[in-house]
């Protein structure tokens, strides 16, 4: 098997963009990725194009890929369209390097693009809705409010138009973590403006606002224990990741990020204490890489809600079970800390273009590993871990990546 590098790295911002099309987000990210890695679109030997759901908002359901890219001057050669929920950016970067590592090609592009702000917000919702095995639903409906006792607020069953379904799995998650750890929604809300002070120093953020702890709890119930600034907001943006051979890497002379590792595992209908999908993912990465989580220095983790960082401190062996509130309040995952865990802002902040997300989170730990990220440059960062997401079967992810860089 080849070493494999990552030689270029670009992301548009991510915001809402009303008059942007997802053709203009994936030409500025490639454009801007091969310029970084000194390369031009007739090096690039295949290419594995991420979107989630252009098919619902547009109508384009097939050749997505072949369509953004239509005026980058890569067609003609072998362009793949990925979906994976929200860890599509995340797969087609796995399937990336599986073709560099195995032989298969020299230098392979991964792009992510998303537009999904809409005019009608109620569509974007149900798109994003279409993450979950449709045919169960309806019990899946049930089991998330059912868990929830009386404290979901009063609302017309017909309003998910007005937020994402998902936020009430990931609002069941969390009320079990509460009750299974202790945590509360003091130490979520700490999450929250740990994301913004970080997002604050990142151009390329959704929201660089900072916010207090009781701005969070006071913002309005999404579905308890979760407020607004707990979710992940609905925005745009692109993000490309150009990797190559080592030996190829050489050639160009410039700094690179050497890919350590990238597991790729779906979820399962797991019962009772069986692993989870970012914990079997993690340790399959940790294996091929060599190391453990002690090594890392820098992480960006899928944060769709707030809570979900907490949990991932856990899952990927930060800290013991229970444990990751107190890590948390320590420091050590913020700026400045051990670990630093989403200096981008994470999904919270730095925002959550479906489909481009997983290659925005490599996008910020490759400028980390080189020094590029000016104000929330973590100094000397050598190793670094991406886990990303995408979609629900019952309460697991139904697609998990888990990638490992180092310098």
């Amino acid at each position: 098997m080849n070493d494999v590098e990552i030689v270029g790295a670009a992301m548009t911002g991510f915001g809402k963009f009303p008059d942007t099309t997802i053709r203009a987000l994936a030409e500025e990210a490639v454009r801007d990725a091969l310029a970084d890695a000194g390369l031009s679109a007739a090096d690039v030997q295949t290419v594995f194009f991420s979107n989630a759901v252009a098919g619902v908002l547009t109508g384009q359901e097939m050749i997505r890929g072949q369509v953004a890219l239509r005026h980058t001057g890569l067609l003609g050669v072998p362009m793949v369209n990925v979906e994976n929920a929200c860890a599509s950016a995340s797969s087609a970067f796995n399937l990336a390097v599986s073709a560099v590592a195995a032989g298969s090609v020299d230098v392979a592009l991964a792009v992510g693009a998303e537009k999904l702000t809409h005019r009608d917000k109620a569509k974007s919702f149900a798109a994003i809705g279409t993450a979950v095995d449709l045919a169960q639903l309806d019990d899946l409906r049930r089991w998330a409010r059912g868990s929830a006792g009386s404290r979901l607020p009063e609302r017309a069953e017909d309003d998910e138009g007005k937020r994402s379904f998902f936020m009430e799995v990931y609002a069941a998650n969390t009320r079990a973590y509460m009750q299974r750890t202790g945590a509360t929604a003091q130490d979520f809300a700490e999450v929250a403006v740990k994301s913004h002070a970080h997002a604050a120093l990142n151009p390329k953020a959704q929201y660089r606002q900072p916010v207090t702890a009781d701005e969070v709890l006071a913002s309005r119930v999404v579905s308890d224990p979760l407020t607004l600034l707990m979710c992940s907001p609905i925005g745009d943006g692109a993000a490309a990741i150009v990797v190559c051979s080592e030996q190829r890497a050489r050639r160009l002379r410039h700094p690179s990020v050497r890919v350590r590792s990238s597991a790729l595992v779906s979820g399962t209908d797991r019962a009772g204490e069986e692993p989870g999908a970012v914990e079997r993912a993690a340790a399959q990465a940790y294996e091929r890489a060599g190391i453990g989580p002690e090594d890392l220095d820098v992480l960006e983790v899928h944060d769709a809600a707030a809570p979900a960082e907490l949990m991932a401190y856990e899952e990927l062996g930060l800290c013991g079970p229970g444990e990751a509130a107190a890590l948390l309040r320590s420091g050590e995952t913020r700026l400045g800390g051990r670990r630093v865990v989403n200096p981008s802002g994470g999904l919270l902040s730095k925002g959550h273009p479906i489909g481009a997300t997983g290659c925005g989170q490599l996008v910020e730990l490759a400028d980390q590993l080189r020094g590029r990220c000016g104000n929330r440059q973590i100094p000397d960062a050598r190793v670094a871990l991406a886990e990303n997401g995408g979609g629900f079967l019952g309460s697991d992810a139904a697609a998990m990546v888990v990638s490992i860089l180092s310098v």
